[in-house]
């Protein structure tokens, strides 16, 4: 299935989506959403990269998810954590599964409070989306799930989005307990953030925002307020990769999303990626990937 064309942010990118019958979500404004095991199969169905941070508990059953053209197995006790803007899709689900799930808008995000090394965090997720919870610790997430949907659903309530925010505070604040038992070396560095850390966090962003249409390092630098030289340099020493290399990275991971689960041509793809024409878009990624677009989709 497509990645909408249009794709909306925050929140409103579930509950618009195509994939999902809106009355299966609790939401509030285009901040917060909370949904089940129904409502998550039908969205993840296709690949699908949304505008919010999404955090899954596995109650019952296994799932694989593909997490940025990565599979990993999520089964009972476990949880997945999906960050803005990575494609998402899910494989397979067993008959059994169930499992309660949260998405936060990245707007709501940078209101909470900040705990320990983030930047750290963001690379330790990246790389390790899945990780199994001890049965206290799955509790504590029911809990959470279970109360913040109630006070989503007292539509009435004089103060139901103050008091939602409030729950999301406090759940996060556990989540970051549950982050430092299973990744203590992670989440154990409490300290101020770098202004080399600042400058790829903001890189990141605008990354994220502009890699479809923009290419070249001086477009990133020029957001940035600094050189070409000075960005690459601190993009290299913070992350361990270029400017270049972090673009080519996105460009190509959604040109194979497409590819593997759009019925967009090939002509559609390179238009939506920018590329001059169908001849440019197949040589870069063929540079990249070794192989033609039409020779990947073949394999897939």
């Amino acid at each position: 299935m497509d990645i909408q064309n249009v794709p909306k942010v925050g929140i409103s990118s579930i509950v618009h989506s195509k994939h999902i019958d809106a009355d299966s979500i609790d939401v509030i404004d285009n901040d917060i959403a909370l949904f089940d095991s129904e409502s998550v199969i039908s969205l993840y169905s296709g690949p699908s990269k949304l505008e919010v941070l999404t955090i899954g508990l596995c109650l019952e059953g296994e799932g694989t998810f593909n997490i940025n053209l990565q599979d990993f197995q999520l089964s009972s006790g476990g949880m997945v954590i999906a960050l803005p803007s990575q494609i998402i899709e899910h494989r397979q689900f067993s008959p059994d599964f169930k499992g309660i799930f949260f998405a936060v808008s990245k707007s709501l995000l940078e209101t909470l409070p900040k705990v320990g090394n983030l930047l750290a965090l963001f690379f330790y997720l990246k790389d390790y989306p899945c990780f199994s919870l001890t049965p206290n610790e799955q509790r504590t997430v029911q809990e959470y799930h279970t109360f913040i949907r109630k006070r989503l659903r007292s539509k009435g309530d004089l103060y139901r989005r103050e008091v939602v925010l409030g729950l999301m505070q406090g759940f996060f604040f556990e989540l970051c307990n549950i982050f430092n038992n299973h990744a203590p070396a992670v989440t154990a560095s409490v300290k101020s953030k770098s202004r080399k850390e600042y400058i790829f966090e903001r890189f990141y962003e605008t990354l994220v925002e502009s890699y479809q249409s923009e290419r070249s390092v001086k477009f990133y630098a020029d957001q940035l307020c600094l050189t070409p030289k000075h960005l690459s340099g601190v993009v290299k020493e913070v992350s361990g990769k270029t400017v270049g290399e972090w673009i080519d990275e996105f460009v190509i991971l959604e040109a194979k999303a497409l590819l593997n689960s759009s019925s967009m041509n090939i002509q559609e793809i390179a238009d939506r990626l920018s590329f001059a024409n169908q001849s440019f878009f197949g040589k870069y990624f063929k540079h990249y990937t070794g192989m033609s677009p039409k020779e990947y989709r073949k394999n897939r």
